[in-house]
């Protein structure tokens, strides 16, 4: 079955807006993983807007279900992740003042930095993932950097679903298949959600876990967070 990952980016987002630790990120972590979650990920940025490096040590040593650290991969975010020593990292290619991410990776342009930046991680023993759009060559590619799975930015599918479910899944059929054509592990994530999840998990093979922050939060104002991670874990269930 496929895992999955509860992105608490917003949780840390709703915290800091009024300061103090209301709401407090450590326990809602703890809660989701109570509730069914299989992980956990935060996405720390360099202006630390909303999760801060301090979160991450202080999430390390609670959490008892996968920790997923996502972020660019520059110097600060290196140190970071080579001290916490999660279960996995992804590197995604957002620049520091991105609202979101909104691109994978080029790994033809950048696979001598990516390979150099997945063996440092290997070294501490951190599965590495690699965030990445559907383009057949660049999945590929992905696979000379050694990094053990790519995570498929999902954006393009969710924004499509509506109009046509089929078209929308066709790319990505295609992008996990070449995937395991090249024995990479396959994760997903952005903008998936009680919608198309189900649809999305029964068309990609292999699929290994989806990270949603966003919609699963958002859908946890108006239906409580036990009952929606209980909702997300039943829609991946096919």
């Amino acid at each position: 079955m496929t895992r999955l990952s509860v992105n608490i980016n917003k949780i840390a987002t709703l915290r800091n807006a009024r300061g103090g630790n209301v709401p407090d990120l450590l326990k809602v972590a703890l809660d989701c993983e109570r509730f069914g979650a299989q992980g956990i990920t935060v996405h720390p940025r360099p202006d630390q807007r909303h999760i801060r490096y301090s979160d991450v040590n202080e999430l390390k040593p609670i959490l008892t279900t996968e920790f997923n650290i996502e972020g660019y991969p520059n110097k600060a975010f290196i140190e970071l992740v080579t001290s916490v020593k999660p279960t996995q990292v992804t590197l995604v290619p957002d620049p520091p003042d991105a609202l979101t991410s909104n691109a994978g990776w080029n790994t033809i342009a950048n696979e001598i930095f990516l390979k150099d930046v997945v063996a440092q991680f290997h070294s501490y023993g951190i599965r590495t993932s690699i965030f990445i759009e559907t383009d057949l060559k660049m999945i590929e590619n992905a696979s000379k950097t050694g990094t053990d799975r790519i995570e498929l930015y999902t954006e393009s599918y969710a924004k499509n679903y509506p109009l046509d479910k089929d078209k929308a899944i066709a790319p990505f059929i295609e992008a996990a298949n070449k995937a395991n054509e090249c024995g990479l592990g396959i994760n997903a994530g952005h903008d998936l959600d009680l919608h198309n999840l189900t649809y999305f998990t029964k068309n990609i093979p292999a699929l290994l876990e989806v990270s949603i922050g966003h919609a699963l939060i958002s859908d946890a104002l108006y239906l409580g967070l036990e009952n929606t991670i209980q909702l997300y874990l039943r829609a991946l269930k096919c």
